[in-house]
């Protein structure tokens, strides 16, 4: 029922019940003994809060400027593969999910759905992110495809030149069904060429799409990001799915933050479940924040309706967050709403 569906751990679940074994725990899983993916949630949950009393929170306002779009709120759909496997209609589904939340949707390059039918129902902005490949002719291709299709922004997945233990996925004796294919991904992650800067360098040479890198969670690398004229980075440690015991995202958010010091957007995904989470990322230095596995629960659980109830839910948990600790817009959001 629905109506239970109050917040995202509702959504998971529900998804439980709705979704394969198989398609459940590729979906939940991550790497080896999971170590970081319990860490993105116990260091958010660690986090406390600092609220400020009577000040003026009766308008909120949770809009943000990023890359030159306008967003109502700082939260974006994460790039997860394979969405026919939660739901029938897969990234069909979540596109229209997303544009009535009126949220951007970063498409996977292992999206089951051809780019071209994700864009015809889009109605918000699309992202693209990608794994460059053996094959530098049909990457180069692929990005163009995207950008002749509209897509606004280019997310390069910097953290995989190989996949991480998933031994919990390959318990479920995870693999796709019949009939449920990647248009865009042939084979899988098998990185041969060496991909490094000098890559980055040549994407950047072709695309005009801003560039960020996703999977960044040194601050060398984020220097590194800067210098390289990237337009934005994720701070992501792949939801904790491919090299396990690295810290929690919102532990590494600071330093990255602080190295960047606002030259380039950051933004961070892993562990993101609560409006209070949202504030805490943007106080730490993220201009927003990205949601994943939710996205892929409430497709399961509802279709586009699922979806855009994850996003909405989320965007009024914030709302609330902001008005109960005094902070009536995103740029009144700094550190010192954090409990020191």
């Amino acid at each position: 029922d629905s109506s239970q569906l109050l917040n995202l751990f509702d959504f998971e679940k529900l998804a439980v019940g709705r979704m394969t074994h198989m398609a459940y725990e590729y979906v939940a899983s991550g790497a080896a003994d999971e170590f970081t993916v319990r860490w993105n949630r116990q260091v958010l949950d660690a986090i406390k809060l600092n609220p400020t009393v009577l000040t003026d929170v009766s308008q909120i306002d949770t809009s943000t400027s990023l890359l030159g779009l306008d967003l109502p709120y700082p939260i974006l759909i994460a790039p997860t593969a394979y969405h026919k496997i939660m739901h029938p209609e897969g990234e069909h589904a979540t596109a229209r999910g997303a544009g009535s939340a009126k949220a951007v949707y970063v498409v996977s390059s292992f999206t089951t759905t051809p780019l071209e039918e994700i864009a015809k129902v889009a109605t918000q902005p699309l992202w693209f992110q990608i794994y460059v490949r053996d094959d530098r002719d049909f990457t180069k291709a692929l990005i163009q495809q995207a950008e002749a299709l509209g897509f606004r922004a280019l997310c390069i997945t910097v953290d995989t030149p190989v996949a991480g233990v998933r031994n919990r996925q390959d318990k479920a004796l995870f693999g796709l069904p019949d009939g449920v294919n990647t248009p865009h991904m042939y084979g899988g992650l098998a990185e041969k060429k060496p991909f490094t800067w000098k890559d980055i360098d040549w994407i950047k040479s072709f695309t005009k799409m801003p560039v960020l890198l996703k999977g960044i969670l040194n601050s060398d690398d984020a220097e590194k990001a800067v210098a390289a004229g990237m337009d934005g980075i994720i701070v992501s440690n792949h939801g904790g799915r491919n090299l396990d015991t690295v810290p929690a995202t919102i532990e590494a958010l600071p330093r990255i933050s602080e190295k960047v010091n606002k030259r380039i957007p950051i933004l961070m995904d892993g562990g993101i479940r609560r409006g209070t989470d949202v504030l805490k990322a943007i106080a730490l230095g993220a201009n927003a924040v990205l949601v994943g596995k939710p996205i892929c629960f409430g497709l399961a659980c509802g279709g586009a309706e699922g979806v855009t109830k994850v996003l909405e839910i989320l965007k009024n948990e914030l709302e609330l967050a902001m008005a109960l600790t005094g902070r009536a817009t995103i740029a009144s959001i700094d550190p010192s709403v954090i409990w020191k």
